[in-house]
Protein backbone atom coordinates (compact mmCIF):
# COMPACT_ATOMS: atom_id res chain seq x y z
CA UNK A 1 0.00 0.00 0.00
CA UNK A 2 1.44 3.47 -1.12
CA UNK A 3 1.76 6.06 1.64
CA UNK A 4 -0.59 8.94 2.56
CA UNK A 5 1.98 12.11 1.95
CA UNK A 6 0.70 15.92 2.02
CA UNK A 7 2.72 18.29 0.93
CA UNK A 8 3.31 22.19 1.44
CA UNK A 9 5.17 24.74 -0.32
CA UNK A 10 4.86 28.46 0.01
CA UNK A 11 8.27 29.39 -0.46
CA UNK A 12 8.12 31.80 -3.41
CA UNK A 13 5.26 33.65 -4.52
CA UNK A 14 3.42 30.59 -5.57
CA UNK A 15 1.85 28.55 -2.95
CA UNK A 16 0.91 24.85 -3.82
CA UNK A 17 -0.45 21.82 -1.97
CA UNK A 18 -0.16 18.13 -3.15
CA UNK A 19 -1.63 14.91 -1.60
CA UNK A 20 -0.54 11.37 -2.28
CA UNK A 21 -2.95 8.60 -2.15
CA UNK A 22 -3.16 5.21 -3.42
CA UNK A 23 -0.90 6.42 -6.17
CA UNK A 24 -2.84 9.05 -7.21
CA UNK A 25 -1.57 12.66 -6.88
CA UNK A 26 -3.48 15.41 -6.83
CA UNK A 27 -2.52 19.19 -6.64
CA UNK A 28 -3.33 22.74 -6.18
CA UNK A 29 -0.96 25.37 -7.41
CA UNK A 30 -1.80 29.41 -7.20
CA UNK A 31 0.50 32.07 -8.47
CA UNK A 32 -0.70 34.45 -4.91
CA UNK A 33 2.32 37.08 -4.07
CA UNK A 34 -0.28 37.32 -0.53
CA UNK A 35 -2.27 35.45 1.42
CA UNK A 36 -0.35 32.27 1.24
CA UNK A 37 -1.12 30.95 5.17
CA UNK A 38 -5.03 30.98 4.24
CA UNK A 39 -4.51 29.82 0.35
CA UNK A 40 -2.54 26.52 1.82
CA UNK A 41 -5.17 25.97 4.26
CA UNK A 42 -7.95 26.17 1.90
CA UNK A 43 -6.18 23.75 -1.13
CA UNK A 44 -4.87 21.07 1.84
CA UNK A 45 -8.76 20.97 2.86
CA UNK A 46 -10.08 20.81 -0.82
CA UNK A 47 -7.42 17.94 -1.58
CA UNK A 48 -8.77 15.97 1.94
CA UNK A 49 -11.93 16.48 0.78
CA UNK A 50 -11.58 15.58 -2.64
CA UNK A 51 -9.84 11.95 -1.99
CA UNK A 52 -12.01 11.58 1.19
CA UNK A 53 -9.37 11.64 4.23
CA UNK A 54 -9.07 12.83 7.25
CA UNK A 55 -5.66 14.61 7.84
CA UNK A 56 -4.94 11.78 10.58
CA UNK A 57 -5.17 9.52 8.39
CA UNK A 58 -1.92 10.52 6.67
CA UNK A 59 1.44 8.87 6.94
CA UNK A 60 3.14 12.59 7.11
CA UNK A 61 3.63 16.06 6.05
CA UNK A 62 6.44 16.98 3.69
CA UNK A 63 7.04 20.59 3.24
CA UNK A 64 8.98 23.17 1.73
CA UNK A 65 11.95 24.06 4.20
CA UNK A 66 13.15 27.10 2.38
CA UNK A 67 15.55 28.60 0.93
CA UNK A 68 13.34 31.29 -0.30
CA UNK A 69 11.12 34.18 0.73
CA UNK A 70 11.37 34.55 4.48
CA UNK A 71 8.18 35.19 4.73
CA UNK A 72 7.25 32.64 2.55
CA UNK A 73 9.67 30.16 3.93
CA UNK A 74 8.42 31.12 7.23
CA UNK A 75 4.35 30.28 6.38
CA UNK A 76 5.12 27.06 4.99
CA UNK A 77 6.60 25.59 7.80
CA UNK A 78 4.29 27.30 10.68
CA UNK A 79 1.17 25.56 8.47
CA UNK A 80 3.29 22.63 8.42
CA UNK A 81 4.20 22.77 11.90
CA UNK A 82 0.17 23.43 13.33
CA UNK A 83 -1.08 21.09 10.69
CA UNK A 84 1.59 18.18 11.90
CA UNK A 85 0.96 18.84 15.83
CA UNK A 86 -3.25 18.69 15.54
CA UNK A 87 -3.18 15.24 13.74
CA UNK A 88 0.12 13.59 15.53
CA UNK A 89 1.73 13.26 12.20
CA UNK A 90 5.69 13.23 11.65
CA UNK A 91 7.50 15.69 8.55
CA UNK A 92 9.74 15.60 6.22
CA UNK A 93 11.55 18.73 4.89
CA UNK A 94 13.01 19.31 1.41
CA UNK A 95 14.85 21.99 -0.34
CA UNK A 96 12.90 24.54 -2.39
CA UNK A 97 16.23 24.33 -4.86
CA UNK A 98 15.70 20.13 -4.97
CA UNK A 99 11.70 20.68 -5.78
CA UNK A 100 12.75 23.16 -8.97
CA UNK A 101 15.41 20.87 -9.81
CA UNK A 102 12.92 17.79 -9.43
CA UNK A 103 9.86 19.65 -11.71
CA UNK A 104 12.50 20.87 -14.36
CA UNK A 105 13.04 17.28 -14.58
CA UNK A 106 9.87 16.43 -14.59
CA UNK A 107 8.72 19.04 -17.75
CA UNK A 108 12.41 19.21 -19.76
CA UNK A 109 13.56 15.96 -19.20
CA UNK A 110 16.95 17.81 -18.08
CA UNK A 111 19.17 15.58 -15.89
CA UNK A 112 21.40 18.37 -14.72
CA UNK A 113 19.79 21.36 -13.43
CA UNK A 114 21.58 24.67 -11.86
CA UNK A 115 18.33 26.18 -9.71
CA UNK A 116 18.53 29.66 -8.24
CA UNK A 117 16.41 31.47 -6.06
CA UNK A 118 16.30 35.69 -5.96
CA UNK A 119 18.06 36.24 -2.66
CA UNK A 120 17.17 40.13 -3.54
CA UNK A 121 20.48 42.27 -2.20
CA UNK A 122 22.21 41.33 -5.74
CA UNK A 123 22.21 37.64 -4.62
CA UNK A 124 20.52 34.26 -5.08
CA UNK A 125 20.46 31.28 -3.37
CA UNK A 126 21.72 28.03 -6.00
CA UNK A 127 22.33 24.90 -5.57
CA UNK A 128 23.40 21.99 -8.66
CA UNK A 129 21.51 18.86 -8.95
CA UNK A 130 21.90 15.51 -10.95
CA UNK A 131 19.63 13.02 -11.91
CA UNK A 132 19.87 9.18 -10.08
CA UNK A 133 17.12 7.05 -10.87
CA UNK A 134 14.34 9.35 -11.38
CA UNK A 135 15.09 12.00 -8.00
CA UNK A 136 17.51 14.62 -8.26
CA UNK A 137 20.25 15.02 -6.49
CA UNK A 138 22.49 17.45 -4.61
CA UNK A 139 25.77 18.19 -6.64
CA UNK A 140 27.69 19.87 -4.25
CA UNK A 141 26.39 22.45 -1.46
CA UNK A 142 23.78 25.00 -1.42
CA UNK A 143 24.72 28.70 -1.52
CA UNK A 144 23.98 32.50 -1.17
CA UNK A 145 25.88 34.79 -3.47
CA UNK A 146 26.22 37.24 -5.74
CA UNK A 147 24.77 35.88 -9.36
CA UNK A 148 28.69 36.51 -10.41
CA UNK A 149 30.06 34.10 -7.72
CA UNK A 150 27.51 31.34 -9.18
CA UNK A 151 29.83 28.34 -10.65
CA UNK A 152 29.56 24.77 -11.40
CA UNK A 153 33.47 22.25 -11.76
CA UNK A 154 31.38 19.81 -13.69
CA UNK A 155 31.01 19.79 -17.35
CA UNK A 156 27.54 21.12 -18.57
CA UNK A 157 25.18 21.13 -19.70
CA UNK A 158 23.31 22.25 -17.54
CA UNK A 159 19.72 23.80 -16.94
CA UNK A 160 19.01 26.87 -15.42
CA UNK A 161 15.87 27.47 -13.81
CA UNK A 162 14.14 30.04 -10.69
CA UNK A 163 13.72 33.31 -10.36
CA UNK A 164 17.34 34.31 -10.19
CA UNK A 165 17.72 33.38 -13.46
CA UNK A 166 15.05 35.50 -14.08
CA UNK A 167 16.22 38.60 -12.00
CA UNK A 168 19.66 37.92 -13.11
CA UNK A 169 19.98 36.60 -16.38
CA UNK A 170 22.61 38.24 -17.89
CA UNK A 171 24.95 37.86 -15.67
CA UNK A 172 24.46 34.46 -15.32
CA UNK A 173 24.69 33.69 -18.90
CA UNK A 174 27.79 35.70 -19.20
CA UNK A 175 29.12 34.03 -16.69
CA UNK A 176 28.76 30.40 -17.32
CA UNK A 177 28.02 30.48 -20.90
CA UNK A 178 28.29 27.60 -22.75
CA UNK A 179 27.96 25.27 -19.73
CA UNK A 180 24.51 26.16 -20.34
CA UNK A 181 21.48 24.25 -22.42
CA UNK A 182 19.08 26.27 -21.51
CA UNK A 183 16.98 28.15 -18.90
CA UNK A 184 13.19 29.41 -17.44
CA UNK A 185 13.46 31.96 -14.89
CA UNK A 186 9.81 32.10 -14.31
CA UNK A 187 10.05 28.18 -13.06
CA UNK A 188 8.34 27.75 -9.35
CA UNK A 189 8.55 25.13 -7.21
CA UNK A 190 5.23 22.45 -7.53
CA UNK A 191 4.49 20.28 -4.38
CA UNK A 192 4.30 17.51 -6.38
CA UNK A 193 7.27 17.53 -7.07
CA UNK A 194 8.00 18.20 -3.51
CA UNK A 195 6.23 14.88 -3.40
CA UNK A 196 8.18 12.76 -5.61
CA UNK A 197 11.43 13.66 -3.33
CA UNK A 198 10.07 13.43 0.00
CA UNK A 199 8.15 9.64 -0.68
CA UNK A 200 11.38 7.73 -0.51
CA UNK A 201 11.98 10.00 2.31
CA UNK A 202 9.35 8.62 4.16
CA UNK A 203 9.40 4.99 2.77
CA UNK A 204 13.03 4.96 4.58
CA UNK A 205 10.95 6.60 7.86
CA UNK A 206 13.66 9.81 6.98
CA UNK A 207 10.96 12.51 8.90
CA UNK A 208 11.14 14.47 12.01
CA UNK A 209 9.03 15.26 14.83
CA UNK A 210 6.16 18.28 14.36
CA UNK A 211 8.64 20.55 16.32
CA UNK A 212 10.89 19.95 13.84
CA UNK A 213 9.48 21.63 10.99
CA UNK A 214 12.42 24.83 11.03
CA UNK A 215 13.16 26.86 7.61
CA UNK A 216 16.23 26.99 6.13
CA UNK A 217 16.88 30.67 5.48
CA UNK A 218 20.73 30.00 4.15
CA UNK A 219 21.57 33.06 4.42
CA UNK A 220 21.56 33.24 8.45
CA UNK A 221 23.58 30.18 8.30
CA UNK A 222 26.42 31.13 5.77
CA UNK A 223 26.56 34.45 8.56
CA UNK A 224 26.71 31.92 11.46
CA UNK A 225 29.57 29.37 9.33
CA UNK A 226 31.52 32.38 8.71
CA UNK A 227 31.50 34.12 12.01
CA UNK A 228 33.31 31.28 13.76
CA UNK A 229 36.43 30.08 10.84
Amino acid sequence: MSMKLLAIDASTEACSVALQSDGDILERHRIAPRGHAQHLLTMVDELLTEAGHRLVQLDAIAFDRGPGSFTGVRISTSVTQGLAFGADLPVVPVSSLAIIAQGVFRQYQASQVLAAIDARMNEVYWAAYRCHDGLMQLHGEEHVSMAEQVDVTSAGPWFGAGSGWQAYAETLNQHLGNRLMDQDGEWLPHARDLLSLATPLAEDRQWLAAEQALPTYLRNEIAKKSSTQ
